[in-house]
């Protein structure tokens, strides 16, 4: 990059409009958290997460009609990577007790569509299946093959090899196909997850999330105190959350805007946001490196000259390192598919906000830093 070789621009000099941008930023991302709050994931909430793949485009709302009617309760429909996929989500993590009876007659529909008059009886059933029992091994053996050919989730209930027994899970997904096959004969579909989440482990989730977050930030805060000075440490962790709470802002403000962005928090967004605060904080050890390097050298130069001298000796390399980091998330962002999207999401607009904050968040609270209490740093 030889056309950023000899930089000679003054960005502390432009610190005040940075200023200006950032608190912005954080003013209207801290609101909408406040007023909106973050859609958080089934990773979180718990409940049940159900993601459909139809052969033709679908109509979004005749699918949330038809589930709103089938006693799940409150049912989130919305699309799924494109226009013949569905994304369903309910609070639940079973089928309701009021609703099995419906489930149980919906199973004995379909066997008796198959073989008309069967003899049969239940001999177990739980909340998540139910265990019928037919007269001899062949009978047991074609229902398995065909009510599974059906969309069920069969089984034999032993494993003997005079079995006349069959096993039939009943879970959300099996009660959601059931009924939106009635409703859309002509549109098969197939389940492409599911995901089921206790409340318990979504809280558990949720704490070690905030934790892990935590002690990065705690972490850095105290190897960069002994590697360089305090005000440097503080100004990179300043900078940190400065990145982290803007990009959190971003995902309440832009959710439910475009179907095109899952901006829901969720373990992958996480693990993006833990990615994001080790690039953010490597390019700025590397400003701060040069920055040492400067006043080691420059011992008479002003402090606002030797930041500014060091950051444009490592811009290059800054250019370099965030554009191709942003064409790799770019085309993770458009051809990833729907469930790295939050990831790709949070990595993209990190790179550029940790990019932007070395210069003029982390960079800039060292000289106000300096400034403010009339001291030389010296190393």
């Amino acid at each position: 990059m030889r056309i950023f070789e000899n930089l000679n621009v003054d960005f502390l000099g432009k610190r005040k409009i940075a200023y200006a941008i950032s608190g912005t930023l954080l003013v209207l991302g801290i609101i909408s958290l406040l007023l909106r709050g973050l859609e958080l994931g089934i990773d979180f909430k718990g409940g049940s997460e159900i993601a459909l793949q139809f052969e033709k485009q679908v109509d979004i709302s005749a699918v949330r009609n038809q589930l709103n009617t089938i006693g799940l309760g409150n049912v989130e429909v919305k699309t799924f990577g494109g226009e013949s996929g569905v994304l369903v989500r309910t609070e639940l993590q079973e089928i309701p007790a009021d609703l099995f009876p419906n489930v149980i007659r919906a199973i004995q529909t379909n066997i008796d569509k198959h073989m008309p008059g069967l003899e049969r009886s239940i001999i177990d059933s739980t909340r998540n299946s139910v265990t019928f029992q037919f007269a001899n091994v062949d009978t047991t053996e074609q229902l398995i093959e065909a009510l599974f050919i059906d969309g069920f989730q069969t089984g034999h209930g032993t494993t003997e090899a005079e079995n006349t027994t069959m096993v039939v899970r009943v879970g959300i997904s099996d009660w959601i196909k059931e009924n939106l096959k009635e409703s859309m004969p002509d549109n098969h579909f197939s389940v492409l997850k599911e995901d089921i989440v206790g409340p318990k482990i979504g809280n558990e989730l949720k704490r070690d999330a905030i934790i892990a977050v935590v002690l990065a930030l705690l972490g850095i805060l105290i190897y960069l105190g002994f590697r360089f000075k305090f005000a440097f440490a503080v100004g990179a962790v300043a900078a940190l959350f400065h990145d982290v709470m803007i990009t959190l802002g971003l995902f309440s403000l832009l959710y439910g805007l475009f179907d095109f962005l899952n901006l829901e928090i969720s373990i992958n967004v996480v693990a993006a946001f833990l990615t994001l605060v080790g690039y953010s904080i490597n390019d700025t050890v590397i400003v701060f490196d040069r920055v040492r390097e400067n006043f080691k050298i420059h011992k008479t130069a002003p402090i606002e000259d030797n930041i500014n001298k060091a950051i444009n000796k490592t811009m290059p390399r800054t250019i370099i390192t965030s554009l191709t980091t942003l064409m790799v998330t770019f085309v993770l962002l458009i051809f990833g598919g729907e469930v790295l999207r939050g990831f790709a999401f949070t990595l993209f607009f990190g790179v550029l906000i940790g990019t932007y904050s070395s210069v003029f968040v982390a960079s800039a609270f060292v000289l106000e830093y300096a400034t403010k209490r009339k001291t030389k740093i010296q190393f």
